[in-house]
C-alpha cells in the first residue's frame, strides 16, 4: 500500500506569516499588531482593516468542532472565533486579553480578508462549559492527528494550523525566563519573538525547533529493513530508529551514531528523504523536526541497547509489505473522528487507548504493523517495502 500525499502532517500550513512592514499591508504582522491594540481598546478601526479569527488552546489541545455530512467519519475543524465574539466570551473570566497573550499566526493568500490569531485559555476552566454549549471542545493533538483523512487536503491544513499553534503557544510557557540573566521574558514581534524584560540584557529568545534524525536502516542487498519497537508503542507497532541530533555533528553522523548506539549495526551510506514537523512532542519541546533519511547497513549482528529499546529485528520486503496493507489505518482514523465527535457533543466516554483501534476488520490481530500515514516513519518504510528507496523516491517531494 503506498499513500501519496502533497505533505507530511503538520506540514503544509496553509497560513502565510507576513512580517514585511509595508504600509499598505494592512495583513502583515506589523499592520496586524496594530490593528490588535486598536480593537483592544475599543476603538473604531480603519473599514480597510482585515478580519480577526482567533482560535483558543487549553493545555496544547486546540479548539475544535465537527462538521455534519454524509461521509462515514464525521469529520472535524478548527473552532475559529469572530474577535469580537470572543472578547465577548471571555467578559468575567480568568483569561486577559492583550497584546502580549494572543500569538499572529499569519493570513491565507487566497483569503486575504483574514488574519489569524492563537491565544492560551488554560487558566480559566470555566470556559470549557461555554465552549462545550456550542458544540466546541478542547482535543489533544495527537487524537487530532489520527482523526484526520490525509487524503483531506482541508483537514491536513487545518491540522498544520493546529500544529504550529500549539508548538508556538507551549514554547511561550517554556521561555518564561531568560536564559542569561534570569528575568522574566516578554513577547515581541505579535508573539513570534520574545525579549528579556531587564534593560540591561534585553536578549531576544525564538522559537524552539529541537532536530530528530529518522532513519530506516536497510542491508546491502535491498531485501530487508532494520525495524525497532520500544515499550511505549502500541503493542505489535514496529518502526524506525530515530535519535536528537547532538550538538557539532552533522545529520548523516547522527544518523550513524544514533544507528551504532541502538543496534550495534554500522551505517555507510546515508541519503536524504524528507522531513516533518512533529509539535505532539512532550511539552517541554514544543516542536521537533524530524529528518528523514535511509541508512545502509555496513554490518548485519544485532546488538540492542536494553535502555533505549524494546527489540530491533531485520524484516523482508514481503513481510513488511503485509504490514502496510491492512486496514488497521482506517479503521483507527475512523475511530478516533467519532471520538472527536462525541467529545464535541458531550457525549461521556472513556479514554481508550488507541492500541484498541489497531485491529483488523475481523477482529484478529496482525503480526505487526508499522506507524500509520501521521507519520514520517510510515512513508519511509512505505517507499522502500514498494521499491522506491532511491534519491528520485517521490516522496522526497513531500
Amino acid at each position: 500500500m503506498s499513500i501519496p500525499l502533497k505533505s507530511h502532517a503538520f506540514a503544509g500550513n496553509p497560513l502565510r506569516s507576513n512580517k514585511t512592514p509595508k504600509s499598505n499591508d494592512p495583513y502583515s504582522l506589523t499592520s496586524a499588531l496594530e490593528t490588535l491594540k486598536t480593537l483592544i481598546l475599543d476603538q473604531t478601526h480603519e473599514p480597510s482593516a482585515p478580519n480577526f479569527k482567533v482560535l483558543p488552546l487549553r493545555k496544547g489541545r486546540p479548539l475544535v468542532g465537527t462538521i455534519d455530512g454524509d461521509s462515514i467519519a464525521p469529520n472535524w475543524h478548527l473552532g475559529w472565533l469572530g474577535f469580537g465574539d470572543f472578547k465577548v466570551l471571555l467578559e468575567n473570566s480568568e483569561v486577559t486579553l492583550g497584546e502580549d497573550s494572543l500569538v499572529y499566526l499569519g493570513s491565507k493568500s487566497e483569503e486575504e480578508e483574514v488574519v489569524y490569531w492563537a491565544i492560551d485559555v488554560s487558566n480559566d476552566d470555566s470556559l470549557v462549559d461555554k465552549f462545550g454549549s456550542k458544540q466546541l471542545c478542547f482535543v489533544e493533538l495527537r487524537t487530532l492527528m489520527v482523526a484526520t483523512d490525509w487524503g483531506d487536503e482541508r483537514a491536513m491544513g487545518e491540522l498544520a494550523v493546529a500544529g504550529h499553534a500549539r508548538a508556538i503557544l507551549e514554547w511561550h510557557l517554556t521561555s518564561r525566563f531568560c536564559g542569561h540573566c534570569g528575568e522574566e521574558t516578554v513577547p515581541i514581534e505579535a508573539g513570534r519573538r520574545k525579549k528579556c524584560s531587564n534593560e540591561l540584557c534585553k536578549k531576544r529568545v525564538y522559537p524552539r525547533v529541537d532536530p530528530v534524525v529518522i532513519m530506516l536502516v536497510i542491508d546491502k542487498e535491498n531485501d530487508c529493513a532494520l525495524l525497532s519497537k520500544q515499550s511505549r508503542f502500541v503493542p505489535r507497532m514496529w518502526s524506525c530508529l530515530a535519535g536528537f541530533i547532538e550538538p557539532g555533528e552533522s545529520l548523516e553522523e547522527a544518523v550513524r551514531r544514533e544507528t551504532w548506539e541502538e543496534t550495534g549495526i554500522e551505517v555507510g551510506e546515508v541519503i536524504y528523504h524528507s522531513s516533518q514537523p512533529w509539535p505532539v512532542g512532550p511539552s517541554s519541546m514544543p516542536c521537533q523536526l524530524m529528518v528523514g533519511f535511509f541508512a545502509y547497513a555496513k554490518s548485519l549482528e544485532i546488538n540492542v541497547d536494553k535502555k533505549e529499546l524494546e527489540d530491533a529485528q531485520w524484516h523482508n520486503r514481503e513481510d513488511v509489505k503485509k504490514a502496510l496493507t491492512f486496514a488497521e489505518y482506517n479503521k483507527a482514523q475512523k475511530t478516533a473522528a467519532v471520538k472527536v465527535e462525541q467529545m464535541c457533543k458531550g457525549v461521556e466516554r472513556g479514554h481508550n487507548s488507541l492500541s484498541a483501534d489497531f485491529n483488523v476488520e475481523s477482529g484478529e490481530l496482525t503480526p505487526m504493523f508499522v506507524p500509520g500515514p501521521f507519520a514520517i516513519a510510515h512513508h519511509l518504510i512505505s517507499s522502500w517495502a514498494n521499491n522506491n528507496n532511491g534519491v528520485s523516491s517521490s516522496y522526497s517531494n513531500l
